[in-house]
């Protein structure tokens, strides 16, 4: 973990252990609260990793539960690490820092996508291209910095100790040319490129296949290398996105995802028919309406 480790997972794990040693120790919430004179609130927000605690509190709480020694100093300074920035702290105002620190910390990914082509594995054309039509709010400058963020994000895929990145995208994400017909062609060249790395899987998801497990919609499944920490599904929206950590749900995602690949085209295939499409995009030949 030392080369990925996330300030947004320490949190987690920190407020996990925490929330233990509570449990253990027999004490509510509320009790904690009172005893350090602060809202029941904050110690439940620091439990659940969506607040940061000091090493002070952490401290403080510790000593409550009768943890000392050892196991509490390693406590305490998964505190002070769960308080450094990411690296993407700059570019807060326009990313999901949360979803960043995540991936960041992340063994494996698992994803599937019915729109556009994740972050992941866009070029820079197209990841400007789709922020500029997805976002018409944003200023030149707010674009530059997403499409940045994107670019550095892809190392996760080349380092020392790669994350495995297992996609499906549905046809329609190769169908649609983003950009227009040079960037899209680029980006299907890019797919097949980066299906090369033996920690990545990419799948196409046909439209013949008709309705499918996938179609409330796109969602990608974080996997961390550390058993104390579970599973995150993250669903993307246009405000930012949802994270669901609950073992019901997480099972639901990991049975969709399951049936998701299992209706795909095998990967090999897959590529195959992307590098065809790069050379005969889908664009190109389909008929178009009487609205053109």
């Amino acid at each position: 973990m030392s080369e990925r480790r996330s300030p947004t997972i320490r949190r987690r794990r920190l407020g996990a252990e925490l929330r233990r040693h509570r449990e253990a120790a027999g004490i509510t919430i509320e009790g904690v609260a009172e005893r350090l004179e602060c809202s029941a609130s904050k110690i439940s927000r620091i439990e659940t990793g969506h607040t940061t605690a000091t090493p002070r509190d952490v401290r403080d709480m510790l000593l409550i539960y009768g943890v000392t020694g050892v196991e509490s100093d390693e406590l305490v300074q998964i505190a002070r690490e769960a308080r450094q920035k990411g690296w993407w702290h700059p570019y807060s105002t326009v990313l999901v820092g949360a979803y960043v620190g995540l991936e960041a910390a992340a063994s494996s990914i698992r994803a599937y996508e019915q729109q556009v082509v994740p972050g992941l594995l866009e070029t820079e054309e197209y990841a400007s291209a789709m922020i500029r039509a997805a976002r018409p709010d944003f200023t030149a400058e707010q674009v530059q910095q997403r499409v940045r963020v994107r670019l550095g994000r892809q190392s996760l895929l080349t380092q020392d100790d790669p994350v495995d990145l297992w996609v499906v995208l549905d046809e329609a994400v190769l169908s649609r040319p983003v950009g227009g017909d040079a960037v899209m062609r680029g980006q299907l060249q890019r797919l097949v490129e980066v299906a090369e790395l033996p920690n990545v899987t990419l799948q196409v998801l046909p439209f013949e296949v008709g309705a499918h497990a996938g179609m409330d919609g796109t969602f990608t499944i974080l996997s961390f290398p550390e058993a104390g920490d579970p599973d995150v599904v993250y669903a993307e929206n246009a405000t930012g996105g949802l994270f669901l950590e609950k073992s019901d749900e997480l099972q639901k995602y990991s049975f969709i995802f399951d049936h998701i690949r299992a209706a795909a085209i095998r990967p090999e295939e897959s590529v195959a028919h992307i590098a065809k499409l790069a050379e005969e995009p889908l664009w190109k030949w389909r008929p178009r309406g009487p609205w053109t």
